[in-house]
């Protein structure tokens, strides 16, 4: 057994692309080793692998990889057996088969199979050497590659990648793979800091110096000991200013891990005079513009200072020239963002209204000023179901909502569309509930981001976000695959996460007969695509398994919070240890069943009656189940309506007793058709009973 270690050498890639390629990569290497015999990890096991990545490079390493394959025996099947010998001699197709198989007729031998007796032929692969396999197949994993861009850099060839190849490094043990790729042929030479470092190759002699020989050469190949070298750099950096610590920004963390191979931090400040400027537009510009971290005070205020990650290491003459040339760029997009402040005032938002007639929405649905209407006339919709609302506050945060588009400031520092409507809103006077809402229109803007603070921001943003999606399915541009131009994912997403996380009595039935207006056949389809939403959300927000979705949903998915509090009790009960979880277990399997002995007796045209006939119940385990669920029902039903899930499930997994002792004696399909008849209504009524929560039939059980 040996390591494997491979690196793509790359011009700088774009950050935001970086993290899902070495995952990807690190996957592919890692499937092509298994599905070539060469790594086997133990049972229940994944292959010991690890990724790296820095914007110039993308690297895996495996452990306890193979020399050479295995050999391999197969069985060939051939010829028919009396195509195969004539009177007990040998035909050319027995001959050609054996030949084909590389062993003599002799060895040929005849196997019975459903379709007769056929010629088998048993042989032995030899398995190849890992640089072979490796050297054939790793090229084809390079290529698969997903890229959300591709360039071409050499004139004539059909290779794409993200950036031009610059080199590749592989190495199983101390020994080179020979694996080519875009005009690259591989070595165990890498390369360090393109600054600090220079040009001179760095000598990669076994995978497991690779970290070692790299660090020496100012790369930190290892995404997260680079991320927590900078983190540690912040916090000891941002000592030097008393009393102040860096403001947490994760994505911004992680951002500039991705665009560093040799991270070190510098403290920077700025004029007090600019905080006047609303922290929001002052921070964008530092974190969205610069790349910089806000410093707080202890009260977390914003001080005049900033952090900024550096891809390079300098004395202390470097530092000066770099913290003089980073506050003059941040001061000229200070002064940038005040002059547009100021200025963006002279036009209150009020007479913006009118302007947004000459701003386009979308070609087929008119200008913003016709958006912001059906804006109002669906929040305007969802608020008289909601009470307690602040109806005036409402139209007034949607009828401004989208002025701040005609804005300087917004123009300039697109990222504050929204944030800069409420910003004008409360220094114009507007009332803070209506400047809340303006400002949180947009949110959430992804998973990890808060709902709107608000009822009436929570409303205003999902009218928007419904209206959006409305419109765009009445033009006909649904999401399709992975292509979404118009966001729609997105803003369903935020729909769903809203009414999960707050607390609005909406359903997106309700939701998407405001953004359509009541359009039925545009309605059926935009409540499609919240489904799917709301499996995403179950599953990626919430971690739910899929089965548990899949349960959840078929009982209902209109209702997001309520969904949501049914998967999160499936779970719990069917975790839980002792007797109850192996009831519920246990149930589930039996739903299934019955789900499925009443779809066969549907399919071969059985009419299951509406209703149960006691009279007809003749075995004495089909009166317990029937009683028993009876009894339970009305317990289960009270114990829904209360929200009390888990302890409805529960009671639902009581059944296991009359449940087995039912199948253990009773027939269901038997001849005589009322008898028959009854029992399938039994089942229909047990399922339509204890369904409302989920569907059980969904669940995957052991066995």
């Amino acid at each position: 057994m040996a390591e494997f270690l491979f690196e793509i050498g790359l011009e700088e890639v774009p950050a935001r692309m970086i993290a899902g390629a070495e995952a990807e990569l690190r996957r592919r290497v890692v499937a092509m080793l298994e599905r070539e015999r060469l790594v086997e990890a133990e049972p229940g096991a994944e292959t010991a692998a690890e990724s790296f990545a820095t914007p110039r490079r993308l690297a895996v390493r495996v452990r306890g990889v193979r020399e050479r394959q295995e050999d391999a025996a197969e069985e060939l099947l051939g010829p028919s057996a009396k195509i195969a010998f004539k009177d007990g001699v040998a035909t050319p197709a027995a001959v050609a088969f054996a030949k084909k198989a590389g062993v003599v007729v002799e060895a040929l031998t005849v196997v019975t199979t459903a379709k007769g007796e056929y010629l088998q032929a048993k042989v032995v692969r030899a398995g190849k050497t890992a640089a072979e396999v490796i050297a054939a197949e790793l090229p084809k994993e390079l290529a698969g590659m997903y890229w959300a861009k591709t360039m071409t850099w050499r004139a004539g060839k059909p290779e794409r990648f993200v950036r031009p190849v610059r080199w590749l490094l592989a190495l199983l043990g101390d020994a080179v793979v020979p694996v080519s790729f875009a005009g690259k042929a591989s070595g165990n030479i890498t390369y360090g800091h393109r600054v600090l470092h220079g040009e001179a190759p760095v000598v990669i002699e076994r995978p497991h110096a690779y970290e070692t020989e790299l660090e020496k050469a100012f790369v930190v190949a290892d995404v997260e000991v680079r991320r927590e070298r900078i983190r540690k750099a912040l916090d000891r950096v941002c000592r030097g200013v008393e009393g102040a610590r860096w403001r947490e920004d994760a994505e911004l963390v992680e951002t500039v891990t991705q665009l560093t191979e040799w991270p070190t931090v510098l403290l920077g400040g700025f004029e007090p005079e600019y905080l006047t400027l609303p922290e929001e537009v002052l921070v964008t510009v530092m974190r969205d513009h610069q790349k910089y971290f806000a410093v707080e005070d202890a009260a977390g205020t914003l001080a005049p200072h900033f952090l900024t990650v550096l891809n390079t290491e300098v004395n202390a003459a470097g530092e000066a020239v770099i913290r003089h040339g980073n506050e003059r760029v941040l001061r000229a997009r200070f002064n940038d963002a005040r002059f547009f402040w100021e200025f963006d005032q002279r036009v209150p938002l009020e007479e913006r209204t009118k302007l947004l007639e000459t701003v386009t929405f979308q070609k087929d649905l008119g200008s913003y000023a016709a958006k912001t209407e059906r804006m109002r006339r669906a929040a305007a919709a969802l608020a008289r179901r909601v009470p307690g609302v602040d109806a005036p506050a409402l139209d007034t945060a949607a009828r401004l909502a989208k002025t701040d588009l005609t804005a300087e400031l917004v123009k300039e520092f697109t990222e504050l569309q929204g944030v800069v409507g409420g910003l004008y809103a409360r220094a114009q006077g507007v009332s803070e509930t209506a400047c809340a809402a303006i400002y949180d229109q947009y949110r959430p803007v992804g998973m990890e981001d808060s709902v709107p603070r608000t009822a009436e921001g929570s409303l205003l943003a999902i009218a928007d976000k419904a209206d959006t999606i409305a419109g765009m399915f009445g033009l006909g541009m649904e999401p399709t695959g992975s292509k979404d131009p118009f966001a729609l994912r997105r803003a369903a997403n935020g729909i769903v996460t809203i009414l999960a996380q707050g607390s609005l009595p909406l359903t997106l039935v309700e939701v998407a007969e405001a953004g359509a207006e009541g359009k039925t056949e545009l309605i059926g389809r935009m409540l499609g695509f919240f489904r799917e939403r709301v499996e995403f959300y179950l599953r990626e927000a919430k971690g739910q398994a899929y089965d548990v979705v899949a349960a959840v949903l078929a009982a209902g998915f209109e209702d997001v919070r309520d969904a949501v509090a049914r998967a999160e009790a499936v779970t719990a009960v069917r975790v839980a240890s002792g007797s109850g979880g192996d009831d519920f277990a246990a149930v589930s399997a039996a739903f299934k069943r019955m789900k499925n002995i009443l779809a066969q007796a549907r399919e071969k045209g059985i009419e299951v009656p509406g209703r149960v006939d006691e009279a007809l119940l003749l075995e004495p385990e089909e009166t317990a189940l029937a009683e028993r669920a009876g009894d339970l029902a009305g317990q289960v039903d009270a114990l829904r309506a209360a929200g009390e899930y888990e302890g409805a499930l529960r009671a639902i997994a009581g059944l296991r007793p009359q449940v087995d002792a039912f199948f253990d004696a009773v027939m269901v399909m038997v001849p005589e058709p009322q008898v028959r008849g009854n029992r399938l209504a039994l089942l229909a009524r047990v399922l339509g009973d204890f369904s409302r929560i989920a569907d059980f039939s969904e669940i995957v059980t052991a066995g």
